[in-house]
């Protein structure tokens, strides 16, 4: 979810003039988003796991001297259908990378240290009283 449908549905949750009626849709369908969102949670979790297992076996391959120590590695891209296929894919995927190293080393050095400081609450509305 989007951060503008959050501020819409705080918008909405706002307004005096919403019914009890429309509140619990809004209710169901937050749970529906939810549940999406923890399912697809999982799955790329899992994704993440099998990958993250088969790095580290071709990292153990290697050490063990292995014939073929990438053969982990290759299975797994090969099953989600990530193998490069050609010279251009190759070289695509390669400047990638190094753009992306590139990129997350200059995040790294600019991000400014924000422990410590806690993140300032953003409220939405004028002042409501809760019904008794």
């Amino acid at each position: 979810m989007t951060r503008s449908e959050f501020d819409d549905i705080r918008a909405f949750l706002a307004d005096e003039a919403t019914h009890a009626g429309d509140l619990l849709r809004v209710a169901r369908t937050l749970i529906d988003d939810l549940e999406h969102s923890r399912t697809r949670e999982a799955v790329l979790r899992t994704h993440y796991l099998r990958l993250l297992t088969a790095a580290r076996a071709t990292v153990a391959a290697e050490v063990a001297e292995e014939p073929d120590p990438l053969s982990f590695l290759k299975r797994e891209l090969t099953e989600r259908g990530q193998m490069p296929e050609d010279g251009e894919a190759v070289r695509r995927i390669l400047s990638d990378a190094r753009t992306a190293a590139a990129l997350l080393a200059s995040l790294q050095d600019s991000v400014p240290g924000r422990q410590g400081r806690l993140r300032p609450r953003r409220c939405v509305g004028t002042g409501r009283t809760l019904p008794r």
